[in-house]
């Protein structure tokens, strides 16, 4: 008689199940299999199971045959047909198309076994059994469900756009477990590297219709996992805090509660090390090493503890330094002579690697491209001396078979090559490379990590020099908004493109808006006009400004201006680092007074106005030429770290026109990397006017000073001025707020500041955070004394004016005594009132402080919290200043 059997798996319990069917024991249907050892004496009797593959009895059995024994398959019969069943989505055929087991092919539990481990190796199915009845196999399936979406819940420190890309499992695959686990360990990793230890993920499975599930992921972040402390163990010369320093994983405290650097990361620990190791080895400690790093998690999962243990070693000095060249343009002598390090110095292994570096580089300025330096160490342990000595290995003079530009799309070729120091056949030079990879990067169109590559030749003395860009946008559409503490709210619009058809041309259009400045401006500039190094610019524009000053606490517009104009300038590069500049400007300038300050005749009214704003208004054309010397040496013009630039810039104006001076400008910059971030820069700069054919400087053509030039003072608020105190009752009020304050600026000025930007943590630097302090120096002077008027009870002359003839007329004023009011010719004026000339001085106006940029979300912010340490009588100070935009 035909035995029937029936073998079944379960995802859940497939490895023993598995055991199980090897062992000979036959798998029930719905019965786990470590509950099969236990039942082993009652599956001899099931109609499942076969006598021959049935568990011995637990008492003494008898013999089995030996046939039985022998081979546990002699009785396997023919498999007459395969029939599959519980398909849903699969075709019974491909179902079958996943096993080998065939019609005609006698039916064993190896055959068996082979084809559950195909079907389940697919991952296509829930649950499968084989049924085995006298040749008839059926194969019961259930598929995996499809997955119908995938939802996330719980997470806010990692957004879902974070989170998708790593889950393997998406909508309409199907579902498996092992995906699922996977994906939970891809998430935590996320947050694991976020410093996250203590993230935890729960998988949730909602089965819907037709077989489908949502895959909820249920998130709990937890906090951030800190490191709580850092301990040094082995360390006798250093203290742990000096060590501490080094490291780049700071403990967590909460002066650093920005700072990224307290979060635990491995790669950041093993970071540590290095940074140990190059510090020590600064300090002629060439034997130290780092013997464990452990870092332990705290039972909470909060905190991390970690503890290095070190030795130190014993320190050593530079013993005889020596250059040794194969090249015949080097004398090995003369090159020690100017080494850094000298015999008895502490050895420090940076220096060593400065002047490796600084070898390469001179064989590379005389054409040795391939030059290569090897130090040669002599350490006398018993002396604690490292004797060094570079050798300089022979090498050919290279020549620059080819310069090869790669992935330029947009960008012409020659917009590249022009800005190459090297041309095809020149003898090579590596500070050449180097600067024409700084000057690459000055166009602003590549990314900011290019390198110009070096490659051999097709022979020794042959190098092939390539340029591998990657272009970036260089179009900017920017509409933003925003509000300043000088002009209240500000609208701005600007398009540009600075790589204008690939030609590096830049095409420009921008207008402003705020409350006391409009302007709109049309600019072009070609850098190499007719592909010569000429560059020319034109700017069309025209800008209205009103000034103002203040009068209890409220600002009044004082004159109008409005400038329509253009500017033409070429420049002309003298040397490498050397530029000069030269410019025409015609500008047609409209000043007036609003209605308040005339009489009924249509006349400036001193009283009111002032002599010397009634002296400002009018109609006139400015035609202007211009010269300037320009150097730069700056790295990055957008934020220099190192460099130096100056620029000096002489303007004439009387070349036709109503207005006739000359005016020079200097200014310098100069920019230190003081290494960690710290970038010190000092500035200054300086300028006089003069007028000429016995003009006197106007208003309008005056040098200004205060914010934002100086910090520390208000906009306009250093310099010659004329203040209007106002007497009440007979009393001159003292309340700065309550006078008119005009500035007349000054013919000479000068300004000077130094400021240092300090370093945050990484999580700072992410955000977009750069403090800094300064100190600002300036103070401008050099003006006419404009007549002043005296308007106090009773009659007192306002302006005396010296006549054609040499006499002189008075202008004079009585009060009323009815009404309190100086009743004039010219108009009424509510209060009595003095004026005062004040400020006009060269001496120096200090200011310190401390401000913040940062480029915050909704736009660039800068803060400035600044003190007026020097002031002189008429200055007016100010401590706070912001500045907030937004992009959109």
């Amino acid at each position: 008689m035909i035995g029937r059997e029936m073998v079944r798996w379960t995802d859940g319990g497939r490895a023993s199940q598995l055991a199980a069917v090897l062992m000979g024991t036959t798998i029930l249907a719905g019965v786990p299999a470590d509950a099969l050892a236990q039942a082993a004496p009652k599956a001899s009797a099931s109609k499942a199971s076969t006598s021959k593959t049935a568990a011995p009895k637990a008492t003494a059995p008898k013999a089995a045959p030996a046939s039985s024994v022998a081979d546990p398959d002699a009785s396997a019969v023919p498999i007459v047909t395969i029939q599959v069943k519980g398909s849903e989505r699969l075709e019974p055929q491909t179902v079958l198309s996943y096993i080998k087991m065939r019609v005609g092919q006698p039916y064993t539990k190896a055959s068996a076994d082979a084809a559950l481990k195909d079907l389940y190796s697919t991952e296509l199915f829930k649950d499968v059994q084989i049924n085995n009845d006298g040749g008839v196999v059926v194969i019961q399936v259930q598929e995996n469900p499809v997955v119908n979406r995938i939802i996330l819940e719980g997470n806010k420190r990692i957004k879902d756009d974070k989170i998708l890309p790593e889950i393997k499992v998406s909508p309409r695959q199907i579902f498996t477990r092992s995906k699922i686990r996977a994906d939970v360990a891809r998430i935590i990793e996320l947050y694991k590297r976020q410093g996250r230890y203590a993230a935890t993920v729960e998988p949730k499975m909602v089965s819907l219709d037709q077989n489908r599930v949502d895959i909820v992921f249920e998130i709990t972040e937890g906090d951030k996992s800190k490191v709580r402390q850092i301990n040094i163990i082995g360390n006798e010369h250093f203290s742990d805090g000096e060590l501490r320093s080094e490291m780049v994983t700071k403990q967590a405290r909460f002066t650093r509660l920005f700072s990224s650097g307290t979060s635990y990361d491995p790669d950041r620990m093993a970071f540590d090390q290095q940074k140990l190791r190059q510090f020590y080895l600064t300090q002629g400690y060439a034997d130290f090493r780092v013997v464990s790093a452990v870092a332990e998690l705290t039972p909470d999962k909060k905190d991390f503890i970690i503890t290095y243990v070190v030795e130190e070693g014993q320190r050593y000095k530079f013993g005889d330094v020596k250059v040794e060249s194969q090249l015949r343009d080097f004398d090995g002598e003369k090159m020690a002579k100017n080494l850094v390090m000298h015999k008895g110095d502490w050895y420090n292994a940076k220096q060593v690697e400065d002047t490796i570096e600084g070898l390469n580089e001179t064989a590379g300025a005389f054409g040795y491209a391939f030059a290569d330096v090897r130090p040669q160490y002599d350490r006398d342990k018993e002396n604690l001396t490292m004797g060094l000595t570079f050798v300089i290995q022979e090498a050919p003079r290279v020549y620059v078979e080819r310069i090869d530009i790669n992935g330029n799309t947009l960008t012409q070729d020659k917009v590249i090559r022009r800005e190459f120091r090297l041309a095809e056949g020149d003898a090579f030079n590596s500070l050449q490379v180097k600067r024409s990879t700084n000057r690459i990067k000055s166009l602003g169109y590549f990314q900011e990590k290019f390198e110009v590559e070096q490659k051999p030749g097709a022979a020794d003395d042959r190098i092939i020099l390539e340029a591998n860009v990657e272009e970036k946008p260089t179009g900017e559409l920017q509409l933003s908004a925003g509000f300043s503490s000088l002009e209240s709210f500000i609208f701005q619009a600007s398009i540009r493109q600075r790589n204008f058809r690939g030609r590096g041309q830049t095409v420009g259009l921008s207008g402003s808006l705020s409350r006391y400045s409009k302007s709109v401006e049309a600019s072009f500039v070609e850098p190499y006009l007719f592909d010569k190094n000429i560059s020319l610019g034109v700017d069309i524009y025209r800008r209205d400004y009103n000034s103002f000053n203040f009068q209890n606490s409220d600002r009044r517009t004082t004159y109008e201006q409005s400038t329509t104009g253009f500017q033409v300038r070429a420049g002309v590069p003298l040397t490498e680092y050397l530029t000069a500049v030269g410019r025409y400007t015609l500008n047609y300038d409209d000043v007036g007074l609003g209605s308040q300050y005339f009489t009924a005749d249509g006349a400036c009214d001193p009283l009111v106005a002032g002599r010397y704003l009634c002296d400002a208004i009018g109609k006139r054309l400015s035609s202007i030429v211009g010269l300037s010397l320009i150097y730069d040496t700056l790295d990055n013009r957008q934020r220099p770290t190192r460099g130096f630039t100056a620029s000096v810039n002489v303007d004439f104006a009387g070349l036709g026109g109503d207005v006739k001076y000359a005016r020079l400008r200097g200014n310098a910059s100069k920019f230190f990397n003081l290494g960690k971030g710290f970038i010190f820069s000092l500035s200054a700069e300086g300028g006089v006017i003069k007028g000429l054919a016995g003009d006197n400087v106007r208003l309008t053509d005056r040098f200004y000073l205060g914010e934002p030039q100086i910090r520390g003072f208000g906009i306009r608020g250093v310099g010659p001025r004329v203040l209007r105190k106002y007497i009440t009752d007979g009393v001159v009020s003292t309340k700065r707020s309550d006078w008119q304050d005009d500035a007349l600026g000054g013919n000479y000025y000068y300004m000077g500041r130094a400021e240092m930007e300090i370093p945050l943590g990484s999580g700072a630097r992410e955000m977009g955070l750069r403090p800094s302090i300064f100190a600002d120096i300036g103070a401008v002077w050099s003006v006419k004394q404009p007549a002043l008027s005296q308007c106090e009870t009773g009659c007192t002359p306002l302006y005396t004016q010296t006549n054609a003839d040499g006499s002189t007329t008075t202008t004079t004023s009585a009060t009323n005594s009815t009404t309190g009011q100086n009743n004039v010719a010219t108009g009424n004026f509510q209060y009595n009132f003095i004026e005062e000339f004040v400020g006009d001085t060269w001496k120096p106006r200090v200011a310190v402080g401390i401000g913040v940029n940062w480029n915050s979300p909704f736009g660039p912010f800068r803060i400035d919290v600044s003190r007026a340490l020097l002031k002189e009588d008429g200055d007016r100070s100010k401590t706070f200043t912001f500045n907030v935009g937004t992009q959109f």
